[in-house]
């Protein structure tokens, strides 16, 4: 993505307000946070008080923003948005069009994708998996091997561990 590119997205952007990530060479908004051994792809863009950290890896079309931290070995692709107070660590995978939102925490081994959105509060852990349309939210927990799919819901004070498939 070239500067012209990031100026068609955000028209008050300049070489002055943004520079380009040494590991990768995506955006960075000065306002954010990304250590040199995080990697932020050349299409990513990471702004606000975002802040990645460790080995956590930013691509594709991805996109981190707000006081959002994603850090440890997570990855955040495709055209994944993390955003708001949200938290993605541990070796956590949050990629296709799926939203980390709010203040919810994803971490371990999980995996959101597809159109997957976790908000609130909502923490999603272990190797749990939410995917395609699914939706985790509230003060809801998905932990060890639980499996959150199509357009199922997850609300409120839900709990679904283990094994656990949600259909």
């Amino acid at each position: 993505m070239t500067l012209s590119d990031l100026k068609a997205l955000y028209h008050t952007a300049t070489e002055e307000t943004w520079h380009q990530h040494s590991n990768g060479g995506g955006w960075v908004e000065n306002t954010a946070s990304v250590d040199d051994t995080a990697f932020v792809g050349p299409e990513a863009l990471v702004w606000g008080e975002a802040c990645v950290s460790g080995n956590a890896e930013i691509s594709d079309d991805a996109k981190v923003s707000g006081k959002a931290v994603v850090g440890g070995k997570a990855v955040v692709g495709g055209n994944a948005w993390v955003y708001g107070n949200a938290v993605v660590s541990g070796n956590a995978k949050v990629t296709g069009n799926a939203k980390v939102s709010g203040n919810a925490k994803v971490s371990g081994n999980a995996w959101i994708c597809g159109k997957a959105q976790v908000s609130g509060d909502a923490r999603v852990y272990d190797d749990a998996m939410v995917y395609d349309n699914a939706k985790v939210s509230g003060k809801a927990v998905v932990s060890g091997e639980a499996v959150v799919p199509g357009y199922a819901r997850v609300s409120d004070n839900a709990w679904i561990s283990d094994n656990d498939e949600v259909t």
